[in-house]
């Protein structure tokens, strides 16, 4: 399964992609709004259950690469985690090497990765949500043309850190 966009191709997960993937999760830069580095060993369980939401879903955190095949980062759709504190539901998110920002491939692989969910996957509604200093994930979002909903934004508490989220939606379009 591939998605393709002008630039862009979104694709299932491969063993090659673990070295990128965990090298992506070193970088500081990258990783700073998550507060911390991911170990090897939790970079590819995150692989696994990417890989695994696809087998089980056929939706998932795509693989991104660029036309020429260089790894990019993720993005995609997930299934929330078991006790989130929304409840079930479906979240998009994105997170790309350094050398990838400001070419706006986050937004053209969200718009294929969300079209593709309300089509392909039937999903009705999407949530997206970052952190109120992540203003590069929130341009990201408004370029979406999410809707911001502050009802729903949530404080989760993950590894002994508090995680405050502000919360946007993305709805499947009506005919």
């Amino acid at each position: 399964m591939v998605l393709d966009t002008p630039r862009l191709r979104l694709r299932c997960w491969r063993e090659t992609d673990r070295d990128a993937l965990a090298a992506m999760h070193e970088d500081a830069e990258v990783m700073a709004d998550h507060g911390r580095l991911l170990s090897r060993t939790e970079s590819d369980a995150k692989l696994d259950r990417y890989a695994a939401a696809f087998e089980r879903y056929r939706i998932c955190r795509w693989a991104a690469e660029d036309r020429a095949g260089d790894f990019l980062g993720y993005i995609g759709i997930m299934p929330s985690w078991p006790e989130h504190p929304l409840g079930p539901h479906r979240e998009i998110g994105w997170r790309l090497v350094r050398r990838a920002w400001g070419h706006g491939y986050a937004t053209e692989a969200a718009q294929a990765a969300l079209a593709d969910a309300f089509e392909r996957g039937g999903v009705k509604e999407i949530l997206a949500y970052t952190g109120p200093d992540n203003l590069r994930s929130q341009a990201v979002m408004a370029r979406l043309r999410l809707e911001r909903d502050p009802q729903r934004d949530f404080t989760a508490h993950l590894d002994g850190v508090d995680y405050p989220s502000l919360v946007w939606v993305a709805r499947r379009p009506t005919a």
